[in-house]
């Protein structure tokens, strides 16, 4: 087995991320080591070196060559995650400073002088039993991330970022001022796609189910007033402008439920920039003004209001 295969396979032992056993991570995890093909992993030592360093030790004891636009991939995809890891240690020094070096930590050098003996397993558990897996840390962290959000009486969460700290607000905010007492019957995740979808009742109402890109980011159903409430949720792109209006109302044909599409906000600000493009005969709400609502067009609520005596 090439020496190339090993780093990979010690690697793949302490549960590191698929992406983090790539070949320019098994190269730089040999040159951190000072490891050459004919190498013994029990000699493997921890020298300070830098990523220039680390490129020509590649190129000069396996012949593969980095360009110099490449430090930055090095930095990000190996040397990044194996300190996450507890795999290797910095000098402290700035990261713009040309005497930046890493080094494997002791601990993770004396269980890489390990591999290929009897005590190999034995010391990955120890070393994983008091640092954890990479893969382990990241999806506890990206679980730490999420948003908790309640739908349906179900605490359920969110991936993290600000189209759907928006759908979050919608389902806590606009809902029990707009849609009381309504039943979720979709809701869409930027990384998930169907968190939720009940396409039993979606059908019930006549709503032809089409492809997650198709459906609005939320589906609420107010049963008492018998509405469904079709929402986009809009941070960047996706307001319900005339184009899509009309997909919307393509894909509701069939249901014959009040139909009321709404294209929410965070802010005045995002609003603003997509006010040109709405469709008329729909309603807009804005996160920040949590209490109010505007609907494009007058002719349902045109009148005079009660004066305050």
């Amino acid at each position: 087995m090439s020496k190339l295969e090993e780093a990979r396979q010690i690697l793949q032992s302490l549960d590191v991320p698929t992406a983090q056993q790539n070949e320019m991570c098994c190269y730089t995890l040999l040159a951190l080591a000072s490891l050459t093909e004919s190498g013994s992993w029990g000699k493997s030592k921890n020298e300070w070196i830098g990523i220039h360093e680390i490129m020509r030790f590649v190129e000069e004891a396996y012949g593969k060559m980095y360009a110099e636009n490449t430090r930055e991939s090095i930095r990000k995809n190996a040397l990044h995650h194996f300190r996450n890891a507890a795999f290797i240690e910095d000098n402290s020094v700035a990261t713009n400073s040309p005497n930046y070096r890493y080094c494997l930590t002791p601990e993770f050098l004396a269980l890489i002088r390990h591999f290929g003996k009897r005590t190999w397993k034995q010391h990955v558990s120890r070393f994983l039993s008091s640092h954890g897996s990479l893969r382990e840390t990241y999806a506890s962290r990206k679980q730490r991330q999420k948003m908790p959000v309640r739908i349906n009486g179900q605490d359920l969460t969110l991936s993290p970022g600000k189209h759907n700290q928006l759908q979050k607000q919608i389902l806590e905010e606009f809902a029990p001022r707009f849609a009381p007492h309504a039943e979720c019957l979709y809701v869409g995740d930027t990384t998930e796609k169907d968190l939720i979808k009940n396409i039993a009742r979606l059908c019930e109402l006549g709503f032809a189910i089409t492809l997650h890109d198709k459906m609005p980011d939320i589906v609420l159903y107010r049963s008492d007033k018998h509405w469904l409430y079709f929402i986009e949720s809009v941070t960047s792109v996706g307001p319900i402008e005339p184009k899509r209006l009309l997909e919307l109302q393509t894909m509701t044909r069939s249901v014959t439920a009040g139909k009321i599409y709404v294209t929410a906000f965070p802010d005045l600000k995002t609003f603003k920039k997509f006010a040109h493009m709405l469709a008329w005969d729909t309603e807009v709400w804005i996160a920040e003004l949590p209490e109010h609502m505007i609907h494009f067009n007058g002719d349902m609520f045109i009148g005079p209001r009660e004066c305050d005596s």
